[in-house]
């Protein structure tokens, strides 16, 4: 027996508030009055960049969905504690070359990132983010440490270097650093060079300018 279509229930159109100062009521309705499917009216316009996820135990390349404030902007929204990777292929630390599977979405907490690396400066998001609204920074050649991984490169920072607010003050849980280089301390094999590198602050363990290194200590 075919199927009886359901009647669709008209929706009035309400009338709009014309007193002075208020501005008129828009329903997002089609031209036949009825409310769509969909209620979001407010999309938003995301793309794809290229990324280098590492964990404690995998490093998974694929891409991540950003929006104008590009990855950074993402990373440290507080409103969303998770990172969805597409095109996702893992491999673990100590096979770094060996792809062990690949799926179309790996889903991920973002406090268990150690670090983000991005193949171009610019899909960390616009300067102003990047430099957290500072127009004038110095540039610092800096080594950091997680328990996992070794990063040398340039930090940008508004002023004299301040470790304790670099780490416990403000809202970005990652900092960028730029012309990174990036290394697992127990498997050097794995060795990833980026144009800027986006590490979890938490799991930051040392933190040393080279500016402020000695000469090695010569055995005879």
């Amino acid at each position: 027996m075919p199927g009886v279509p359901l009647p669709q229930i008209a929706v009035p159109r309400l009338a709009p508030d014309l007193r002075p100062g208020r501005a008129p009521l828009r329903l997002n309705l089609d031209p036949k009055g009825f409310f769509p499917m969909s209620l979001d009216t407010s999309p938003r316009t995301y793309r794809f960049v290229l990324a280098d996820i590492l964990t404690s135990g995998y490093r998974v390349a694929g891409r991540i969905a950003v929006t104008t404030h590009g990855a950074m902007g993402f990373l440290n929204d507080p409103t969303h504690s998770t990172l969805e990777i597409h095109d996702a292929r893992m491999a673990r630390l100590h096979m770094p070359t060996k792809l062990v599977d690949h799926f179309e979405i790996v889903r991920t907490m973002k406090k268990q990132i150690h670090a983000v690396c991005l193949p171009r400066r610019e899909d960390l998001g616009p300067q102003a983010i990047v430099r957290g609204g500072y127009m004038n920074v110095t540039e610092y050649q800096i080594r950091l440490t997680t328990s996992m991984f070794e990063v040398d490169g340039v930090m940008e920072l508004p002023g004299r270097f301040d470790f304790t607010g670099l780490v416990s003050e403000g809202t970005r849980e990652f900092l960028p650093i730029f012309n990174a280089t990036l290394t697992a301390i127990l498997i050097p094999s794995l060795r990833v060079q980026s144009a800027g590198i986006l590490v979890n602050r938490r799991l930051v363990d040392l933190v040393a300018l080279l500016s402020q290194r000695t000469k090695p200590e010569i055995n005879p």
